[in-house]
C-alpha cells in the first residue's frame, strides 16, 4: 500500500498543468466535481475504493480483484462500486483529469486503461511525454484533441479535484492506497479470494 506524503500536495495545484500548453483563464470551480460509480444504487454492499492511477498496488488490485468484482458483483446487482480518486503526483492527478474528460460514458473505460497501461505512460522521467501518453489514451477512448486540451488545462477543475480528494481522505482517515470500504468497513489491500470473503459475508448478512 503506498502511503500519501501530504507535504508533496502543497504546491501541486499550482504545478498542476505547468508541463502542458498556456491555458485559458479558467472560471472558478463552484461546486465539488465528484466521483464515479458503477453498479445499481440499491446494491445490498456498498463498495467505495480510494485508488491513485500511479499506484503499483491500485494497478495489481484493478486486475486481480476489481475486474472480478465488476464481473461477479457490481454487473449483478449485487455491489455499489464507487472510485475515490487520490493524488499522490501531478502524473496521477492529470490521468484522472483525463477520465473524468470522458464524463460518465468513458470514466471507467479510460480508467481501466489507465491501469492497464501503467507501466507505459506514469514511470516516464519526462512530464511531456507523461502528458502525451495520456492524451493518447485518451484519444483510444473516443476524446478528441480538443476536449482533452480543455480537460487538461483547466486549472480550477484540478483544484476542486484537488480539495475534494484531502477533504474525503480526511473524512475516512484514510492515509494509503488501495483503501478499500465495504458497508462502511475499512480494509487494506488484499487477494481476491478474501475480498469475495468479505463480500459474501455482508450480503448473507
Amino acid at each position: 500500500m503506498l502511503k500519501l506524503n501530504r507535504r508533496a500536495m502543497i504546491a501541486l495545484a499550482a504545478a498542476a498543468t505547468a508541463a502542458m500548453t498556456p491555458a485559458l483563464a479558467q472560471e472558478a470551480a463552484t461546486e465539488a466535481p465528484g466521483d464515479f460509480s458503477l453498479g445499481s444504487p440499491d446494491a445490498p454492499v456498498k463498495v467505495v475504493e480510494y485508488a491513485s492511477f500511479t499506484c503499483p498496488h491500485c494497478a495489481t488490485f484493478h486486475a486481480n480483484v476489481f475486474k472480478n468484482l465488476k464481473s461477479e458483483y457490481i454487473d449483478t446487482g449485487k455491489v455499489h462500486f464507487t472510485l475515490r480518486e487520490v493524488y499522490f503526483d501531478r502524473y496521477g492527478l492529470w490521468a484522472a483529469m483525463v477520465a473524468r474528460c470522458g464524463g460518465d460514458m468513458r470514466y471507467f473505460g479510460i480508467h481501466d486503461m489507465l491501469f492497464d497501461q501503467q507501466q507505459d505512460w506514469a514511470t516516464s522521467q519526462d512530464p511531456m511525454e507523461v502528458v502525451n501518453k495520456l492524451k493518447t489514451i485518451g484519444l483510444t477512448a473516443g476524446l478528441d484533441q480538443a476536449a482533452l486540451e480543455a480537460c487538461l488545462n483547466d486549472q480550477a477543475k484540478a483544484e476542486a479535484m484537488i480539495k475534494q480528494f484531502e477533504a474525503n481522505m480526511a473524512a475516512d482517515g484514510v492515509t494509503g492506497t488501495p483503501t478499500v470500504f465495504v458497508n462502511g468497513k475499512k480494509h487494506s489491500n488484499m487477494s481476491w479470494a478474501d475480498f469475495k470473503a468479505i463480500l459474501d459475508t455482508e450480503l448473507a448478512g
